[in-house]
Formats: C-alpha cells, sequence, structure tokens
C-alpha cells in the first residue's frame, strides 16, 4: 500500500475517542474499533494482533491504516509483547515486531511516536500530561491492574517530567461487569490486596462465581494513584459484536481465534 493509498484510506477510519484527551492541542489518540480493515472472518475486519492466525499481509495493512489515521507511517506505530503485567517501558524510537519488549504499559516524550496497546476484553487506558509533552498507554486485565500497571505508567511518565496532578487518564472499551464473570479465587486475590475491593464484585448468579467490574476497579487505582482527571468511554467489548473483538465472547461462541484493537496516542 502507497503512502497516499493509506492516507485517502484513514481519513475517514472509524474509532472512538475521549474528550478529555480529544480537546489537547498537539496529541491524536484513537480506540479503534474492528470496522475499516481488510480482514475476514473472524478477523473481520480491522484485526491488528500480530500473535493472531490472521494474514501478516493483511494484519499489516489494518495497522498501517491505524498509523495513517493517527498521523505516522506503519512503523511508527509500536506495541509491545503483552505478558499481563505491571512492567511500563519507555519507547524512545521505532521497533520491529520481534524486537517487541515484554511489557504492558510504555510511555513517551518523543513526537511522532504512537504508543498503543492491543485489547480484546481487557482494558486500555491512554495517558497525556500536555504541558510537559509526555504520553502513555497501558494494557490492564485483571492480573496487571491488580499488580499496579497503571501505577507504573504513571511514575514512568514522571520519570520524564509529567507531573500527575495534571494527567489526564482515559479508559477505553473493554468487558463490562454484567458479561465479566470470574470466580472465587479472582475475588480472593483482590481482596486480599485491600478489602475494600469487595465492592468490585456481585454475585454472579452460582456458587463462587462473581460479575467483576474492571473499569470500576482500573479507575478507582487511576484515583487513588492523584490523577485528577479520568474519563472513561463505558463501551463494552463483550456486548457490541458488531463493533468490537472479544475473547470472551469468542470462548462461549466456540470460535477459533479473535481479532484484536489497537489503542494509541502520539504527540503531534
Amino acid at each position: 500500500m502507497t503512502a497516499m493509498e493509506t492516507a485517502m484510506t484513514t481519513a475517514t477510519m472509524p474509532a472512538m475517542q475521549a474528550h478529555t484527551l480529544a480537546t489537547l492541542a498537539g496529541i491524536r489518540h484513537a480506540f479503534f474499533t474492528r470496522a475499516g480493515g481488510v480482514s475476514t472472518g473472524v478477523y473481520a475486519s480491522l484485526n491488528a494482533g500480530i500473535g493472531s492466525h490472521d494474514a501478516p499481509a493483511n494484519v499489516a495493512v489494518n495497522r498501517a491504516r491505524m498509523a495513517g489515521s493517527l498521523g505516522v507511517p506503519a512503523e511508527r506505530l509500536l506495541t509491545c509483547y503483552q505478558i499481563h503485567s505491571p512492567d511500563a517501558v519507555v519507547a524512545v524510537a521505532p521497533w520491529g515486531a520481534e524486537a517487541r519488549p515484554r511489557a504492558d504499559a510504555m510511555v513517551t516524550a518523543t513526537p511522532g511516536l504512537a504508543i498503543g496497546v492491543t485489547t480484546a476484553d481487557c482494558g486500555p487506558v491512554l495517558f497525556a500530561d500536555p504541558a510537559a509533552g509526555v504520553i502513555g498507554a497501558a494494557h490492564a486485565g485483571w492480573r496487571g491492574a491488580l499488580a499496579g500497571v497503571t501505577d507504573n505508567a504513571i511514575a514512568a511518565m514522571e520519570r520524564l517530567g509529567a507531573v500527575r496532578g495534571r494527567i489526564r487518564a482515559a479508559i477505553g472499551p473493554m468487558i463490562r461487569q454484567p458479561h465479566y464473570e470470574t470466580g472465587l479465587d479472582v475475588k480472593d486475590r483482590f481482596l486480599a490486596a485491600d478489602r475494600a475491593n469487595a465492592r468490585f464484585f456481585r454475585p454472579a448468579g452460582r456458587e463462587e462465581h462473581f460479575m467483576f467490574d474492571l473499569a470500576g476497579y482500573v479507575a478507582a487505582r487511576l484515583a487513588a494513584a492523584g490523577i485528577g482527571t479520568i474519563e472513561d468511554v463505558g463501551a463494552c467489548t463483550y456486548a457490541d459484536a458488531d463493533k468490537f473483538f472479544s475473547y470472551r465472547r469468542m470462548t462461549h461462541r466456540g470460535e477459533a481465534d479473535y481479532g484484536r484493537h489497537v489503542n494509541a496516542i502520539v504527540l503531534s
């Protein structure tokens, strides 16, 4: 795909945005949906999953379209090899697919680097301190959220000059409590960390199973960390099959694989 073809394709790329970030000068962001790509079948259509079984050429085109809509070349849209960890890294230059760091958050102060996380039910969080010119992105599944991935992203931003009281955070599309059933083992781990976490679990209607409010927990961690501006776009990846991929919906349907979204932010 030529640069001109990419620009033409991405001019109206479907994506969700958070008002708290969209109003910032010099910063672009997007919570991409599954629409606007070239993949087919269970991956239709904007699958960004390097680790999926989709045709690599399709994934490359999809990622190039997303990069173009953010105003950067494809090689400057960066994602990590995510491992459900609390680890955050600093991005200063592009890396190839085989050199992706194993981490679940990244931050940068380098203009023109779009940093993102891939999700298909877990919670994406995008951060910006426009005064410092520092941005971040975190992948918050329940393991990473509990271990402190958002806290570590904030701390990494501070090391680049951000001030947490100025940081704006936006929580993107993820699986929501009405569809997120967990076992007693997950609840016990959250209660062991803080008994007050019981408020994020409600009975699921069968013994020793609970419906977990991941978005509520992530928002509470951000507030406890001192982030004063927190927005949740409120979308559910499980409930809206037309708009989003969902790992859990895939398992319930018995499908062979699933697509992944990109949620990214860039300093223009």
